[in-house]
């Protein structure tokens, strides 16, 4: 049996896509049952629709409590019998019953050097803009667990790349985004099979 993973994501989906395409070809062992987002009509609901993987959008405004909102999202993944969450440009605090329902199996991946330039407020183009103006000399991506804090879980893997001289934002997004997005499914690959462990 497959393991099954879920997708989370804000945005653009170009890691949910990686994921999905490797999944079908010999890169990732497993199944991509489903992509959750927290907002509507954004790329990654039609990179889904694309790839034919089912998508559910749970939005937190449509939701008395927070509370209600996490059930909401755990039963979806439940659902969908999720063994894994991967967390993919996901733009919201991940709620206790999520954290519950998938121990040490809820896997992210910040654009920094952990613990540098995480936390609230720290996503895209600000993180990339953040580098630069600490004169930091390299940056690169983390993937690690999901913890009730914000880009704080037990870092799994880290891979560097340098700063250039003429970086923009926008040129660091570029470049990061791509090893990434070669990244993401190998990185998920191990834990499925074992390579990693989180427990």
């Amino acid at each position: 049996m497959k393991a099954k993973i879920a997708v989370l994501a804000s945005g653009d989906g170009s890691n949910f896509e990686s994921i999905v395409r490797a999944s079908r070809s010999d890169i990732l062992p497993a199944e991509i049952v489903g992509l959750l987002v927290n907002r509507p009509g954004i790329e990654a609901l039609r990179r889904a629709q694309r790839l034919g993987i089912p998508a559910a959008v749970i939005i937190p405004k449509n939701f008395r409590t927070r509370e209600e909102w996490d059930r909401a999202m755990v039963k979806q993944l439940q659902a969908w019998q999720a063994d894994w969450v991967a967390l993919a440009g996901y733009l919201a605090l991940i709620g206790p019953e999520v954290l519950k329902s998938f121990p040490h199996r809820l896997i992210n991946s910040h654009p920094a050097l952990l613990p540098k330039f995480g936390g609230p407020g720290m996503y895209g183009n600000k993180v990339h803009q953040a580098v630069i103006d600490a004169g930091e000399c390299e940056t690169g991506v983390t993937f690690h667990l999901v913890d009730e804090v914000y880009d704080h879980g037990r870092a799994l893997m880290q891979e560097k790349i340098p700063v250039l001289a003429n970086d923009t934002p926008e040129s660091l997004a570029t470049r990061l985004k791509a090893r990434e997005n070669e990244l993401y499914p190998r990185i998920l690959a191990d834990l499925v099979t074992g390579k990693i462990t989180t427990g």
